[in-house]
């Protein structure tokens, strides 16, 4: 039996400044089907970026999403009986999912201030988080990779370039 035909889908750019991307990132913050607020939220914090930069909000918006998307995902694959941890590359659709769930959970998880000021917090911060994420990420594969070679020591080491 054949499978299912997967059509490709067609969002719709917001309002304000025509781009699908936050069109789609207003989407994952609406609550409820409140895009009203989700769309004032999200305004709020760029308006609190221009005010605290003096730069383009979007272009920070865009470097955030670049900053929190993940390249490589780990897949389990079966060779022989046994299974195997493969990285592969992640998807383009699924980079930016990823990239808007995680800025959009780790915004939530900020307590005490309203949403709009913990989303710029969060979008202004993310070049940070991202760099100590990322070590943390090739630390623990390259701990990985030689234990696969059988080398005592791994291939690579925060702090070291």
């Amino acid at each position: 039996m054949r499978k299912k035909r997967v059509y490709k889908k067609h969002y719709q750019p917001d309002i304000v400044h025509d781009r699908v991307n936050v069109g789609r990132f207003i989407n994952y913050l609406m609550r409820k089907g409140k895009k009203t607020a989700a769309e004032k939220i999200f305004y709020g914090a760029l308006e609190n970026i221009k005010k605290d930069t003096q730069k383009d909000p979007l272009e920070i918006f865009d470097k955030a999403l670049e900053n929190a998307a993940p390249l490589i995902q780990v897949i389990s694959k079966r060779i022989g009986g046994a299974n195997y941890q493969v990285p592969k590359e992640v998807r383009p659709e699924r980079k930016f999912f990823l990239a808007c769930q995680w800025i959009i959970k780790a915004a939530k998880a900020k307590k005490g201030k309203p949403m709009a000021a913990k989303l710029d917090e969060e979008l202004g911060e993310l070049p940070v988080t991202y760099l100590n994420r990322l070590s943390d990420a090739l630390c623990v594969f390259g701990r990985w990779a030689a234990m696969k070679d059988g080398r005592p020591e791994p291939l690579w080491q925060p702090g070291t370039t």
